[in-house]
C-alpha cells in the first residue's frame, strides 16, 4: 500500500509494502500535515554542495558526518573560541570541515564552526546554495546595500518595514550617495516606469512579500522577469521574513537574494537578534562573505546555536501558527468591532490568488482596522491578556501592536497616510497558543473598544438634547424622545 507525504513541498507517494494497513495509512496521512517546503533540511549532513576545486573542500571527507563529528553528538557543539591554532603560518586549520566552507578556521569573526552549521542549515531550508549570517536583520540588509556603490539606485517597495525605510532614507541616501525610490510593486506600470527612469543606475530592487504591515503580496516571478528584460544588471532582493523559508522560497521564483530577520520565525522564541542573506550566485556570495568579515557584524556562536535549534521546529511552529491565523482572520472579518481585515489566506485579500500560487501557506501575520479612532485602538490593545502588546513578530507567543505608533512611527506622516497605516491599524503576529484562547482574548478587547465608542456616541448625542423647565411636561427635565 502507499501513503502520501511531503518533504520538499511536493506530495509524493511512499511504497510501504503489504504490511501497511488502511488504519496506519490514515494515521500517517493525518500526522503528516505539512504543507510548506518540507523538512529535508533537518536530515542533510552537508546541504551546501560546492566543488572542491573552488573552495578547497575534500568532498570525500566533507560529506562524512563521522569525520567532523567524532563524538557522534546529535546536537552541534557551541564553539566559543575566538581564535584557532595553526600548524603552519598562514594555513588555517580544518579546511576540510564543511562548516568552514573550504576556508578553514583562523579567527571567529572570519569563520566559526557553530555559525557554519547554522548557515548551512538555513541555506538548505531556503533552497539556496549559500547563506551568510549577520548580527541582526538590519545588518543583513546593510550587507546587501554594501553590494552597491555611490551614484547607483535602489528601487524599493513602498510598504516596507519601518526600520528598512528609515535606513534607506536617513543613512543610505544621504550618507552613502545611493538614490532611493519607493514604488507600489502591485502596479507593474509604475515599477516599469521607475525602472526605466533610473536607467542603468538602478542596481537593486528591494521587495517584501507579504509586506510589513499591510500584507501586500507581489508576484516575484513577474518582477524578476521584468527586471531581467529591462534592467538585466539589477539584482532582485526579497525580504522573506513574514513567510519564512517554510512557506515561501523566493529564489525558486527568480529572486537573486533572500533576506531574513532570523529574530522572527527562523529562531521563533524571542531570544535571539540575527539576520541572514541567502543566494545561489557564487559571486554575490563571495562579496557577502567579504562584507561579513570586513564589517564584522557577525552573530555570536551561542545565538547561532539557539537559532539552529529554533530552525528545527520551524515546520511545527509555522503550521500551528498559520492554522490559528486562518481561524482568527475569519473571526475578525465577522466582528462588528473590525472594519477591514488583511490576511493573504482570505479570499477578500486583493492578492489572494498570487499568494495561493506563490506561497506554500498563508503565514501567521494579520493586519486589521478596528472601529473608531486612536482612542479605541489603544483601548483594544490595553485590554489584551493573551496577546502581548509588543513589537517584533514570528515567535511562539502571540503579539499585537499599532504600527503607526510603534514599528512604523519613523515613516513620514504623509507616507503612512498614503499606505493606509493609520492609528486604527493593528498588526497581529499569531502564535501557537490555544486558538480558542486567542479568539476569546481578541473578542474581549474588541468589545471593550466597541463599548467605548458607543459610550462616546451616547455622550455626544445627550449633549445635544434640548433642555426644558422642570415639570413642563410629564417626566420633567428632558423631552421624551422615545
Amino acid at each position: 500500500m502507499t501513503t502520501n507525504g511531503s518533504t520538499n513541498g511536493q506530495h509524493h507517494t511512499i511504497n510501504l509494502g503489504s504490511l501497511m494497513t488502511s488504519a496506519v495509512e490514515s494515521a500517517i496521512a493525518e500526522a503528516d500535515i505539512y504543507h510548506g517546503s518540507g523538512t529535508t533540511y533537518l536530515h542533510i549532513d552537508n546541504p551546501l554542495k560546492v566543488s572542491s576545486s573552488s573552495n578547497n573542500i575534500d568532498d570525500k571527507n566533507s560529506n562524512s558526518a563521522a569525520h567532523h563529528n567524532p563524538t557522534g553528538a546529535v546536537v552541534p557543539p557551541i564553539s566559543l573560541a575566538t581564535t584557532f591554532k595553526q600548524s603552519t603560518p598562514g594555513e588555517p586549520s580544518a579546511r576540510g570541515d564543511p562548516n568552514s566552507f573550504g576556508l578553514g578556521f583562523e579567527y571567529s569573526r572570519t569563520g566559526n564552526p557553530t555559525r557554519g552549521v547554522f548557515e548551512r542549515a538555513v541555506a538548505a531550508a531556503e533552497k539556496a546554495k549559500y547563506c551568510v549570517a549577520f548580527s541582526s536583520g538590519s545588518a543583513a540588509t546593510s550587507a546587501v546595500v554594501h553590494l552597491l556603490i555611490p551614484g547607483e539606485r535602489i528601487l524599493s517597495i513602498d510598504d516596507v518595514y519601518g526600520g528598512t525605510q528609515r535606513y534607506f532614507r536617513k543613512v543610505v541616501n544621504p550618507r552613502m550617495g545611493i538614490e532611493i525610490d519607493f514604488v507600489d510593486f502591485s502596479n507593474n506600470q509604475a515599477v516599469l516606469s521607475k525602472m526605466l527612469t533610473g536607467g542603468d543606475k538602478t542596481k537593486l530592487l528591494w521587495l517584501e512579500t507579504p509586506t510589513n504591515p499591510t500584507l501586500k503580496v507581489t508576484d516575484i516571478e513577474k518582477v524578476s522577469t521584468m527586471t531581467k528584460r529591462f534592467n538585466a544588471n539589477a539584482l532582485l532582493c526579497v525580504d522573506n521574513t513574514f513567510c519564512s523559508p517554510y512557506f515561501q522560497n523566493p529564489l525558486e521564483h527568480g529572486a537573486d537574494i533572500v533576506v531574513h530577520s532570523v529574530t522572527k520565525y527562523i529562531n521563533g522564541h524571542s531570544d535571539v537578534v540575527m539576520g541572514v542573506v541567502c543566494t545561489n550566485d557564487e559571486e554575490i556570495y563571495t562579496q557577502l562573505r567579504f562584507i561579513q568579515n570586513g564589517v564584522g557584524a557577525v552573530p555570536s556562536p551561542f545565538d547561532c546555536y539557539l537559532a539552529h535549534r529554533g530552525l528545527k521546529t520551524l515546520h511545527l511552529r509555522m503550521e500551528a501558527a498559520a492554522r490559528n491565523a486562518n481561524a482568527i482572520a475569519l473571526f475578525l472579518e465577522d466582528h462588528q468591532g473590525v472594519t477591514k481585515v488583511l490576511y493573504p489566506g482570505l479570499k477578500s485579500h486583493p492578492q489572494h490568488d498570487i499568494a495561493t500560487r506563490q506561497q506554500n501557506g498563508y503565514g501567521a501575520m494579520i493586519t486589521f482596522y478596528c472601529i473608531g479612532k486612536r482612542e479605541q485602538s489603544a483601548i483594544l490593545l490595553q485590554n489584551l491578556r493573551v496577546f502581548a502588546l509588543a513589537e517584533s513578530l514570528g515567535a511562539v507567543e502571540s503579539l499585537a501592536e499599532c504600527p503607526s505608533l510603534m514599528t512604523h512611527a519613523s515613516v513620514p506622516d504623509e507616507q503612512r497616510a498614503l499606505l493606509g497605516i493609520d492609528d486604527t491599524l493593528i498588526r497581529l503576529s499569531v502564535g501557537i497558543e490555544s486558538c480558542a484562547d486567542l479568539v476569546a482574548d481578541l473578542d474581549n478587547a474588541l468589545n471593550a473598544a466597541l463599548k467605548n465608542k458607543q459610550d462616546k456616541q451616547k455622550q455626544k448625542q445627550s449633549s445635544f438634547l434640548p433642555k426644558v423647565e422642570s415639570g413642563s411636561r410629564e417626566g420633567g427635565g428632558y423631552w421624551d424622545w422615545s
